[in-house]
């Protein structure tokens, strides 16, 4: 009962405070990315201020340290709507791959469109990977971030892996590092439910891979990186007794 009263809280606040920083965003939209990038960091901040006074959910961040500066792919796990918001405290200029459809939506899209980040046209196959690297070669010169999410929509704790080719053209077109995310957010904001359970949300940042390397070669490298450092903080986290 007191995880239900929590989350139903915590979610009437979510959605209060997203809709109060769009609307507080507006200005952006005739001032430098800069302007937008910084009320989004606000607003991630807030989220996880309310996640953790209302519902016990605090996050740790590791391995911060294996950031290199420049350019940057960024390949994170996605088992949860907390990512989508947390990391982008973590870089100077991230850009996101995401949904076309994303766009089309008033305020979200306009300031999407504004932070410049990057929409893909599922349906396009061939043709949406060849205008995403385009795009993240444009950025990526402004040294820039790119953030994708290898398997291309949320998945549960634990389950199988569906990695995509995308974030294996991408590394092969565009010729930066590599840096492979981990994370258990999955256990405590779960797909699917509006239900919030206590613990720690932890994402670690691994070791940078090198540009170079064949497509097969860095495919299986990143696919096991993320996979085995995920379900370690997983089980880290039952074992504790957190997460569900």
């Amino acid at each position: 009962m007191k995880v239900l009263v929590r989350s139903i809280l915590f979610n009437a606040l979510f959605y209060l405070n997203l809709i109060v920083h769009l609307f507080a965003a507006l200005p952006t939209l005739v001032l430098p990315r800069g302007a937008i990038l910084a009320v989004v960091r606000f607003w991630a901040r807030t989220n996880l201020w309310l996640l953790r006074m209302v519902c016990g959910i605090t996050a740790e961040f590791r391995g911060l340290e294996n950031i290199p500066k420049g350019p940057l792919l960024v390949a994170s796990k996605h088992q949860s709507t907390w990512e989508t918001f947390a990391l982008m405290l973590l870089f100077g200029d991230p850009a996101f791959i995401l949904k076309r459809e994303l766009m089309w939506i008033p305020f979200f899209g306009w300031y999407a469109w504004k932070a410049a980040m990057i929409p893909v046209d599922r349906g396009a196959r061939s043709q949406a990977l060849a205008a995403i690297a385009a795009r993240a070669r444009t950025e990526l010169a402004g040294n820039r971030q790119i953030i994708i999410f290898p398997e291309g929509t949320r998945r549960r704790p634990g389950a199988e892996p569906a990695y995509k080719y995308g974030v294996v053209h991408l590394y092969a077109q565009t010729g930066v590092r590599c840096l492979p995310l981990a994370l258990n957010s999955g256990l405590f904001w779960p797909r699917r439910t509006f239900y919030r359970h206590p613990g720690k949300i932890v994402v670690e940042c691994l070791d940078p891979i090198a540009p170079g390397l064949d497509k097969r070669a860095f495919s299986e490298l990143l696919q096991q990186e993320i996979e085995c450092a995920t379900a370690r903080l997983i089980e880290e986290a039952r074992q504790g007794g957190q997460g569900r």
